[in-house]
């Protein structure tokens, strides 16, 4: 399968998986890490080696370019090339320079951006999920609040075939003498 319908294929997947994702008033770095956790759940499902914090081939910039930046999540596929995820709620310029550098060594980048919306899309061969939060302010020293709660199914309901006969109501609707309740 070619690498660019291997990152579709993949980012739609992960999309799949993300789905599930709920939490209630969390804050940016607590959201972060639910989704880097759901992230690596989801790589193991596919049965890969999972790293947190991972090297990238990017250096830092000056003064520290002696050192690299480092990745989200990055996952050893043993039927294809590595898959490269990043996690943001910002739209950061550096983060995809980053992805585009992995893709360059031939790794699959996908950008997972969480947020109340708007989200630019990256160049190709990036490829960028997203994940909508509500926010709202914190308690005072706590920040902004942020929250998904998905869409719920709603309950199931009783099943047993057949419908109702209509009943008549014991309470007239209408006063057969046309008068009216003075209450």
């Amino acid at each position: 399968m070619e690498v660019t319908a291997q990152g579709e294929r993949l980012a739609a997947d992960l999309v799949g998986w993300l789905t599930e994702l709920t939490f209630v008033d969390l804050d940016t770095d607590e959201v972060t890490a639910q989704v880097i956790d759901s992230v690596v759940r989801w790589a193991e499902a596919q049965g890969w080696r999972v790293y947190r914090r991972a090297p990238s081939v990017l250096p830092l910039p000056p003064p520290l370019e002696q050192r690299h930046s480092v990745l989200d999540v990055a996952c050893a596929r043993p039927d294809g090339p590595p898959v490269v995820v990043e996690v943001d709620h910002t739209d950061r310029g550096r983060t995809v320079q980053k992805l585009r550098a992995e893709a360059d060594a031939g790794r699959i980048p996908i950008w997972v951006r969480w947020g109340v919306g708007r989200f630019t899309a990256p160049p190709p061969p990036v490829r960028m999920v997203t994940i909508e939060v509500t926010r709202r302010a914190g308690p005072p020293g706590r920040g902004r609040l942020h929250s998904r709660t998905g869409d719920r199914p709603a309950p199931a309901h009783s099943v047993g075939g057949g419908t109702a006969d209509a009943q008549a109501l014991p309470i007239p609707l209408t006063d057969p003498d046309g008068a009216r309740d003075q209450g």
